[in-house]
Parts: C-alpha cells; structure tokens; sequence
C-alpha cells in the first residue's frame, strides 16, 4: 500500500580511482612479458629485503627503475623506453599478419622436489603431479545422472529423531483489533503444522513465516511500524520419561495507526461535478486499510459506469508515507472516458437472432444516458433463453457526439449458438400415487425465432400420458410466452378413473431457473373431454360418466424468496381463479379459487423455518355435477403427508375417496442443512370438504421426518410421515420420493 521513496547512495571517488590503478598495473605487467621486460616486473614484484639481481640485466647506476621511489608518482616505466620496446606497426591494414616464432623446446624436467618448485618474489609454488586420469574421461550423459539431493549435515543428525511436539502462542495481535487473531490463525503456518514437527529447525523456520505473516496484516490495516519476532522455548514434561516439548510465541508490536492525511483524485471534469470522489467513500483520518482503499476504488469502477461513464479505468494508486506524522497522502488517477448515452444494437458471430428479434430485450431507449445495469440486464436476458452456448454484451465506441454532450455508444451482442435439442425428466415416488416417471424431448428452435416444439410422456403405476407442446418464449414482447398444447392421459386412482383429452392454449410471464422475477401471471383456455367412473349416491354404485369442460384459467404470483426449488428466505402468495363451465347432459357454470401463501424465515446459517397457507373453494355447483378429476383433495407428497394421496375428505361406501368443494391445509418445517445434506423435521395438516366453504372443524395431522441430498439442480428429497389422528384404512407409515422442497 504504501510508497517509501528513498534516495540511492552515491559511489565515492576514491574506490573508483583504486579500482582503475589496479586494472593500469595488471595490463602493463601483461605487454612486458611479452616485449621482454622480465626484468622490470621481477624488479617490481621483488619483496623489500631481497639482494638485488646480478649479471649483464642488473640495473645500472642512474636507471630510474634502480633510483625510483614506490612511493612518488613517477612511471615505473618511462614512456620513450615503454614505446621502443613495442614492434614496429605498418600502416597498411590489409597486410597479412607475420608468422609467429616457434616457441623453444623445454627439456623435460623429473618432478622432483628440488628441481620443479620456482621461486617468484620468495614465493615457492606447489611441486606439479601426475595428470589425473579420470580428467581425460568422457563425461556422464544428463539422462544417467544422479539427481538424488545431497544430505545436508542437519538432514543426516536428525534423520533418525523422533517427531517432537510443539505449543504455539501469540501477543499484541490483538491490539489491533479482534478480527485479525483469527485472520493469523487460519493462514499460520504453525497453525498448519498442528502441533507437530521433525525438529527444532522446523519450528523455528515455521516461527519465521508467522513473524513475516503478522507483520504483513498488520500493515494491511494501517500499522506500517508493525514488527514481530518468534521465540522458541522449552517446556519439560512432568513424565520424565517423555521428551519436551516446544512452545513457539509470535509476539508482534502494532506500532503507530496511519491515516489519511490527504485524499488527491487525479480525473476528468464529469456530470455532476466531483463524481469521482463522491463515490470514493474516504475521507481524511481514515486508517490506511487495505481493505478499506480496495473497496473504495471498487466502488467507482462500479458506479460510475451505473452513471453514463462505461469506459472508466482506475489508474495505480500512490501513497506516500510520512513517519514523522505517522499520516498518508493519498492519490488515485481515475481516466473517466466520455460520458455516453445508448445508441443502437450490433451483433456478430452465430446468427441464432437477427437484430430484429435482439431488439425485444433491452429495457433502454436510444439516446437514455449509459446505465451498465441495463447492458447486464439484457445479456441475462439472453442467457435465460438457452439459446446460446455463450453470449456477451459491451459498449462499443462510436464517436458521434449528441446533441447533450454524450457520446453515442453502441451495444455490440456476440453470439454462440448452443444446442438446441435437450432431454430432461423427473421421477417421484409416494405412496397412493406410486412411481411416476416424466421425460420430455425439446427443440428450442425449430420455429424461428425461439419457436420451440416440446414433447412428454409420463409413463407410472397409477398414470400414463402423452403431450405435444408448442410454445414461443418472447412473442412479441419480452418475458412473454406464448405456448399451445394437446395431450391425452390416463389416470387410475382411488378416487376416480379417467381417460382424458385436452387442448389448451396460454399467453404467460414466468420466472426461470436463471431470472427468478417477482411478479408472475398467466391466463388462457381450456377445453376438456373426459370420461371418469365416479360413484352415484342415487343409484348407490360406480358408474362412468363423459364430461366437456370449458375453462379459462389463471394465475397470479408474488415471489419475494430467494430461490425457485430451495428458497430460504422470503415469501410467496398465488391466486388461481379459474371460470368453467360442465357440460354433462346440461351446461353448469362454476368457478374454481384457490388461495396459497408460503413464507421461508432463516434462523441461522444452517436452519430454515418454512411454512404454508391454503385454502381453495368451488362456487355455483354440487360436488356430484362435477367431474371428479376438477374437485378437491386432500393428502399425499404435496399436501398432507402421512395420507394417502387424495385420501383426506369424504369417501363413498366402498372406502373411496369422492373429493369436495372445498380444501385447506398447513405446514410447518425446520430445514436443517449441513453440507450437502439435510434433515428435516415437519408437521402437517387439512382436509377437503363437502361444502364450498373450508372449515377447521375436521383437521387430520401428519407429522415426519424427512431427509434431503442438495445438488446443483436443486435438492433430493426423501420424506416419511404417518397420521397422527388416522381413520379407518388410512396407512401407518406413508414415503415420498421427489426432486425439490415440498413447498
């Protein structure tokens, strides 16, 4: 964080002037012993104390090598001497260079001790023996070498020593507040060690990381005067028997708080005046915190594209530390960009939509000031359409200047289309409904634009049907569908057995998987041929009836939670209303309500409350006019667990449930969750009625424990329940099987 700006020492003149006078000599000594000065270097090299050389070489009385003083700056050797000892030089570059003089033969010497030593300046150099043999070896190929490291000599000490344990300490962190201790724990490599070690050398080095650590986050919350230092002490074991055992305390010292003394913002003139800074959330006496300056430059590379600025870039900060006060000037450069308002759409890549298509998605006009939650709004959009295999949205420069000042600046959509065939499914299993298996087979686009063809088939014990779908996401205008649907069923219960046909179309706004919204809706209609056995008080026995119905359903839904298939927080309320009309021998008008609230209450990190409201009610015809398969019922995996499904309201004389017009139920959870599992603990209660009015008079409860596996569609769950007020023939203990929370 913090910049120390120090001076470099200079080099002294003095070192570098001795250093140049060596290098002098050592050239000068090299060209007299090649032009035949061996005199003048003995001379020179010769140690005070020594008889002075004899014979035709020695030097002559008025020589200046005789007469010189090593101590006076005369030459060693004069200049017109040094220049006519050097060989004549030609001029002509191009000549060819003459023959170098063979160099005399020497005698071979025996190496012996009195003839092979020569006496340099009184110095004696070591007798010269024979060559080595492996020297003239060839050397070991690089894939044969060993490269097993070498033992160091503490490897080799304490190789076979027993592991030693070891306590670990620490002081003055927490004068920097409560939070950093912990922080120097979870990263300590002590810590890591968990109390265990080879050596003493360990644990000291383990001791150093840990000073560099402490002192490294106390810096990183403003104390730059933080220092720390490890001790390794001994502690005796009351148990002679037992080795000791090692105590290693970090002990750190704080120091001095820094703190702002001057915040500089280095940016643009922007709209409105000081953007920059209103939205780089220092001030001046803040503490140098790291965390705290991250998050304040963060803050204007978020915000200030949210304000008509896409191309902002937050330069290095600088802050320049002054230990005197102990305070940090503070500067950031900030490089603005244009502001910039929207201009059009491009696209490049796979044409999977055209910019006609495109243009249904954004929430902005052309010419509205630049807003990047906008752009990420529509490329979530795009990715909810599953159309792609990747997508990406960026503003894109175009140099047109508006009339305000802005910048036009164009949204350039890249597009990879994905796969547009998929195959999904769902399997349950609960008991009075029994195995049910879904598949379903979609082409997302095989009527251009986002026209899909989607195909089902429910195959299980107690139900079998097939369905066609079409449908078209974003008809029109975005989030709306539009989907037409044909299918026939079968449907074999306690409470009735049907064959049954249906074409139905819907116009919706619907949540998905990646754009949860909160406000949902659908309406459309519906037309119905069923024939259904269903039981005949006059007559006293099942019989089969044919029913027509029209229908013109829908549905409104508010969702504040949090999640679609595992919410935690937040709540849910749905109305459905659905007007008909039975056809069976005479038209009987009726309309079908049903009212549902849900709410999810987090009581910690790990346990969530829910619970569930509903109630529903069929005005403006008898129970017996209507089709059993539109009546209500109560109990099963969705509904009152513990009961059969369909089993709760009124029955015939066989034991049969016959269904009402009338239904409430509630539920209460504790959702306790630990990694990817949960256990969750659950009552229930309700029942349908006879009457178009639901009352609380004849509640049946279930009570059970369920367990949950959370993947990353959403969670498994397996729930066991039983009645606690059962009638006669209801189960002892009911199982349900399915993907997703029960509400």
């Amino acid at each position: 964080m913090g910049v120390n700006r120090t001076r470099s020492l200079p080099v002294k003149g003095n070192r570098v002037t001795a250093s140049n006078s060596r290098h002098h000599w050592l050239a000068l000594a090299l060209v007299a012993s090649n032009t035949g000065f061996a005199g003048i270097c003995s001379a020179q090299l010769a140690k005070p104390g020594t008889a002075p050389a004899k014979g035709p070489d020695a030097p002559k009385p008025g020589d200046q090598t005789q007469s010189a003083d090593p101590r006076s700056d005369a030459p060693i050797v004069p200049d017109a001497e040094f220049d006519s000892a050097l060989p004549p030089l030609s001029s002509d570059l191009n000549a060819p260079l003459e023959p170098m003089s063979a160099a005399p033969a020497v005698a071979a010497t025996p190496a012996t001790a009195t003839t092979s030593a020569t006496t340099v300046s009184g110095d004696v150099l070591p007798p010269t023996g024979p060559a080595d043999p492996q020297l003239a070896q060839p050397l070991i190929p690089l894939s044969s070498f060993d490269t097993t490291p070498l033992q160091t000599a503490a490897d080799i000490k304490d190789k076979d020593a027993p592991e030693i344990r070891y306590e670990t300490a620490t002081k003055g962190l927490d004068k920097a507040g409560s939070g950093l201790e912990a922080e120097y724990k979870a990263l300590s490599a002590l810590a890591e060690g968990k109390g265990k070690a080879a050596n003493a050398t360990q644990v000291a080095a383990r001791g150093r990381e840990d000073e560099a650590l402490a002192v490294r986050l106390l810096k990183s919350l403003g104390y730059y005067d933080a220092t720390a230092i490890s001790t390794i002490e001994t502690i005796p074991d009351a148990d002679k028997t037992k080795p000791a055992r090692l105590k290693a305390t970090v002990s750190a010292q704080p120091g001095r708080l820094y703190s702002l003394s001057s915040i500089t913002v280095q940016a643009n003139a922007t709209t409105p005046p000081d953007l920059v800074r209103q939205q780089l959330p220092l001030k001046v006496g803040d503490p140098i915190e790291a965390a705290r300056i991250q998050g304040a430059e963060a803050n204007v590379s978020l915000t200030l594209p949210q304000q008509g600025y896409p191309f902002v870039k937050v330069g290095e900060r600088d802050i320049l530390l002054d230990d005197q006060t102990p305070t940090g000037a503070y500067t950031l450069p900030v490089d603005t960009g244009p502001r910039a308002s929207f201009g059009q759409l491009r696209t490049e890549g796979d044409p999977v939509f055209n910019l006609e298509h495109l243009g249904l998605f954004p929430r902005f006009k052309a010419g509205e000031l630049y807003d990047n939650r906008m752009t990420d709004d529509l490329r979530d959009a795009l990715v909810a359409t599953s159309q792609f295999s990747t997508v990406s949205v960026e503003p894109v420069r175009t140099g047109t200047v508006n009339a305000d000042g802005t910048e036009q600046v164009d949204l350039l959509v890249r597009q990879s289309a994905g796969k547009p065939r998929s195959l999904g499914g769902n399997v349950g299993y609960s008991t009075g409904q029994g195995f049910r298996a879904e598949g379903t087979w979609q082409h997302r686009n095989l009527f251009p634009y986002e026209g899909a063809l989607i195909g089902s088939v429910i195959a299980g014990t107690q139900e079998q049907g097939l369905s066609g779908t079409f449908r078209r996401a974003n008809a029109g205008r975005r989030d709306r569908t539009f989907s037409l649907t044909a299918g026939a069923n079968h449907s074999n219960y306690d409470a009735y057995d049907a064959f049954t046909t249906s074409v139905g179309v819907r116009w919706s706004y619907d949540s998905t998987p990646i754009w949860q919204k909160p406000l949902t809706y659908y309406y459309g209609g519906e037309l119905v041929g069923t024939n259904e056995s269903v039981y005949d008080f006059t007559q006293g026995k099942d019989v089969r009836r044919t029913y027509g119905i029209v229908a013109l359903p829908g549905q409104v839904k508010f969702d504040r939670s949090d999640s679609l298939l595992n919410p935690t927080k937040g709540y849910r309320l749905t109305l459905n209303l659905s007007p008909e009309t039975s056809v069976q021998g005479s038209v009987k008008p009726y309309i079908r309500t049903m009212i549902e609230g849900t709410f999810y209450y987090p009581v910690s990190s790990s346990i969530v409350i829910a619970g569930r409201a509903k109630a529903g009610s069929i005005q403006g015809v008898d129970r017996d006019d209507l089709a059993p398969s539109r009546r209500y019922y109560g109990g099963g995996g969705g509904s009152v667990r513990g009961y059969g499904y369909q089993r709760l309201g009124p029955f015939d004389p066989n034991g049969n449930p016959v269904g009402g017009r009338s239904l409430n139920e509630f539920a209460l959870e504790a959702r306790y969750r630990f990694g990817d599992f949960g256990i969750v603990p659950f009552i229930d209660a309700g029942n349908s009625y006879e009457s178009s009015t639901p009352n609380l008079s004849s509640l049946r409860y279930g009570a059970g424990i369920g367990g949950r596996f959370y993947t990353s569609f959403g969670p498994m769950r397996f729930d066991v329940a039983t009645p606690l007020n059962p009638r006669k023939g209801d189960g002892k203990i009911a199982l349900y099987i399915s993907i997703g929370q029960a509400f």
